[in-house]
């Protein structure tokens, strides 16, 4: 039997985890139950004293990214389970999860459904991502940045290097798992309201959900970002110098700029290719 370690990054989420603890108990009674709290300022440490659970301190925030790496390392199983700490993730669908799991995958996330996205905006933002990471990797991706996933702890911490301390570890996780070949399924679940209120900010958050779809395309091959740009480049270099030369007999700096820039974003991408290659490759 494979232990199971569950880990719950939490910040101020004191509200959802006094019912959300207890019921997590007692659909897994044999599970390592692990808080990893990111510089809360409730009470967070005796909720998790009461039930029972291991409450793993940070003197300040650090991010979400960063408190599922620390949970990771601290875990004993060998099996991982992450969900959210603030009341989204039915804990009766981890044994869903897991079986799932033991059908021959090396990580199972949770995929929510349009109405259990928080919003239109991220419920748009969210069928984007999914779409580009399935054009990227060739395998349907249902929700790439769902926080509620079973992962085999081995093959998760491969990878603890690679993920962001603040937000979008999901996206990372996901993505490095499909670069790696190891064999990810998607199950669809159904995500409650959140107890509380986000730490999601509209305008900063946005700006850095954008930076996620570039991080989407390099994290598993740069070279599908950068060889279409070179190609735009190129395009417009050409369609200058057709214009020049048809009205002026010339050829102008605009297009050899152009070309130029063609080739430049080409190689970079070339060495980008080589450098995410290096990043996953595993020493015998």
């Amino acid at each position: 039997m494979n232990r199971l370690s569950i880990v719950l990054p939490a910040k101020n989420e004191a509200g959802a985890l006094g019912t959300l603890l207890p019921r997590l108990r007692a659909a897994q009674p044999d599970a390592e139950i692990i808080v990893v709290d990111d510089g809360s300022t409730d009470n967070t440490p005796e909720i998790c004293a009461s039930v029972g659970v291991q409450h793993l301190a940070s003197p300040y925030s650090m991010g979400n990214g960063a408190a599922i790496k620390r949970g990771a390392r601290a875990a004993t199983g060998d099996l991982l389970v992450f969900m959210d700490g603030d009341g989204q993730h039915d804990p009766a669908d981890v044994a869903r999860l897991l079986e799932r799991l033991n059908e021959g995958y090396d990580m199972v996330v949770g995929a929510r459904d349009w109405s259990s996205q928080a919003g239109v905006g991220r419920g748009v933002a969210n069928t984007i991502y999914n779409w580009l990471a399935t054009r990227m990797t060739g395998h349907e991706v249902a929700d790439l940045t769902s926080g509620f996933r079973v992962v085999r702890a081995d093959k998760f911490r491969e990878f603890l290097h690679l993920l962001p301390n603040g937000f979008s570890y999901p996206t990372t996780s996901t993505m490095a798992f499909f670069r790696s070949a190891y064999a990810v399924a998607y199950l669809p679940i159904k995500a409650a309201q959140r107890v509380g209120k986000s730490h999601i900010k509209p305008l900063k958050d946005g700006i850095r959900f954008l930076l996620i779809i570039f991080k989407i395309a390099t994290l598993y091959s740069p070279l599908k970002l950068f060889a279409p740009a070179s190609a735009v480049f190129f395009l417009l270099g050409l369609a200058n110098y057709a214009w020049t030369f048809s009205h002026g007999g010339r050829l102008t700096n605009m297009s050899t700029l152009m070309w130029s820039a063609g080739v430049i974003v080409f190689l970079i991408g070339l060495v980008s290719e080589q450098i995410t290659a290096l990043t996953y490759r595993r020493d015998a």
